[in-house]
C-alpha cells in the first residue's frame, strides 16, 4: 500500500500560492502556453478551444468555468483541453478588471447605474447572497421563514448585469486571443514536425551507413 504525503501547508501559505504561484505568474503562463501548443490536434480546433476558455472567464459562473468552457468548446468543435487551459486567462490578477469591465458594460446596456464603491457595494452583495443561501438552507430544517432579499439584490445588481455585460468584452478578448494564437500554434506545429522529420532522417542515414559498412 502506498501512502501519499498530505499537504501540510498552512492556510495562509496555500492562499499565497493561489494568489501568486511560487514560480510566478509569468512562469505559470509559459507552462500553460507550452502545454497548449503540444496538444495533438489541428491549430484551428486548439484556437477555437482557446476562444471558448477566454470567453468563459468573462462569465459570472465562478466555480463552473471548466464546465462552461468545455460546453462552449464542444459546441464550437474546439479542443476541450485547450479551453480548460485557456480559463487560466482568469486569475486573481485579472478577475477584478474583468469583473469591473463586465459590470460597467452590463449596467450601461441595461440602462442602470453601477456602484463603483467595490468594498461597500460589490463585495457586500456577494456576502449578502452567500448569507441568504446559508440562512435559507438552515430555515428549511428549522421551520423558519426564508428571506431572499440579499440574493435577489445580488442577482439584479451583480449577476445579471455581469452576465450581460461580459458578452462584449468576452467576445473581443477571446477573438484577439484566437487571432494571435492560431498562427503561433500553426508555426509551432510545423517547426516541431520538421524537427521530428529531421531526426528520423538522421537516424535512417546513420542506419544506412552502418549497414553499408
Amino acid at each position: 500500500m502506498v501512502f501519499r504525503r498530505r499537504d501540510r501547508r498552512p492556510p495562509l501559505r496555500a492562499l499565497a500560492d493561489f494568489l501568486w504561484p511560487r514560480g510566478g505568474w509569468g512562469r505559470a503562463f509559459l507552462y500553460v502556453k507550452h502545454r497548449v501548443r503540444r496538444l495533438p490536434d489541428s491549430p484551428e480546433r486548439i484556437a477555437r478551444g482557446i476562444w471558448a476558455g477566454v470567453f468563459t472567464t468573462f462569465t459570472p459562473f465562478y466555480g463552473l468555468h471548466f464546465i462552461v468552457a468545455a460546453l462552449i468548446a464542444r459546441v464550437m468543435n474546439g479542443n476541450i483541453l485547450a479551453s480548460l487551459s485557456a480559463t487560466f486567462f482568469g486569475n486573481p490578477l485579472t478577475y477584478v478588471p474583468i469583473g469591473v469591465a463586465s459590470l460597467q458594460t452590463g449596467h450601461w446596456l441595461l440602462g442602470t447605474e453601477f456602484d463603483e464603491k467595490v468594498d461597500k457595494s460589490l463585495v457586500g452583495k456577494f456576502m449578502d447572497a452567500g448569507k441568504d443561501l446559508k440562512d435559507n438552507l438552515f430555515a428549511l430544517f428549522m421551520d423558519q421563514p426564508a428571506d431572499w432579499q440579499g440574493l435577489h439584490l445580488f442577482y439584479n445588481e451583480v449577476f445579471y448585469p455581469y452576465m450581460i455585460g461580459g458578452i462584449i468584452p468576452g467576445i473581443i478578448s477571446a477573438t484577439v486571443c484566437y487571432v494571435l494564437s492560431l498562427p503561433a500554434i500553426r508555426f509551432y506545429q510545423q517547426r516541431r514536425r520538421a524537427k521530428i522529420k529531421a531526426k528520423f532522417e538522421a537516424i535512417k542515414q546513420r542506419a544506412d551507413i552502418g549497414s553499408g559498412s
